[in-house]
Formats: C-alpha cells, sequence, structure tokens
C-alpha cells in the first residue's frame, strides 16, 4: 500500500525557518515528479512547488520563490522542502504529493495521484 507520511511542521516566528521531509512507501517514485501543495485555513489548497522525476527541474509559486527550497533523494524515496523567512500567511498544512507525469511542472491538484496526511505549519508575528 502506497503511503507518503510528512513530518518537520511547527509553530515557528515570521522570519524563522522549517524544513518538511515527506517519506514514501510502498513503491519507488524516482520516475515521477513531486509536489508539495499547502491548505490555509478556510481555503483551497494551493501548489507551492515541484520538482521533477531526475531533481534537475524545479518549480515554485511566486508567492514562495527565493525563499523555499524543494528537494529529493531518490534512493531515498523522500522529499523535501525547506521553508526559510517565513511568513504569517505562510501558515497552512502542507501536503507533499506525486504526480502522474515526470516533468514537474504541473500545478493543478488533479495532476497528482498520492497524497500525505499533511503536517502543519504555523508562523506568528
Amino acid at each position: 500500500q502506497v503511503q507518503l507520511v510528512e513530518s518537520g511542521g511547527g509553530l515557528v516566528q515570521a522570519g524563522g525557518s522549517l524544513r518538511l521531509s515527506c517519506a514514501a512507501s510502498g513503491r519507488t517514485f524516482s520516475s515521477n515528479a513531486m509536489a508539495w501543495f499547502r491548505q490555509p485555513p478556510g481555503k483551497e489548497r494551493e501548489f507551492v512547488a515541484s520538482i521533477s522525476w531526475s531533481g534537475g527541474s524545479t518549480y515554485y509559486a511566486d508567492s514562495v520563490k527565493g525563499r523555499f527550497t524543494i528537494s529529493r533523494d531518490n534512493a531515498k524515496n523522500t522529499v523535501h522542502l525547506q521553508l526559510n523567512s517565513l511568513k504569517p500567511e505562510d501558515t497552512a498544512a502542507y501536503y507533499c504529493a506525486v504526480c502522474r507525469y515526470s516533468g514537474g511542472r504541473y500545478y493543478d491538484t488533479r495532476d497528482y495521484v498520492y497524497w500525505g496526511q499533511g503536517t502543519q505549519v504555523a508562523v506568528s508575528s
């Protein structure tokens, strides 16, 4: 059974940093693009960042570009998101997801086939 488990969330002050991790099990996703989405309270789930199957290409939402970095380790079947210079508007549940494609330039939740349970990030001012 495929399972994605996120970790690393927490409560931080504005300007602080967190590193989120996603561990996949049940199969390898080395041929799939991976992504992070987030869902603020009361809002729709939104794209944050994605990475191609090999890690050679990355894509970011404008709201996080320059502050967040997505990475992956296919040997460990993990994906990570480094969150720097956090702002209160970054507060959300963060989810990792497996894309049905390999390239990574997919921003719609309908392009993703597996999801983790989410990890909460809260940023105070």
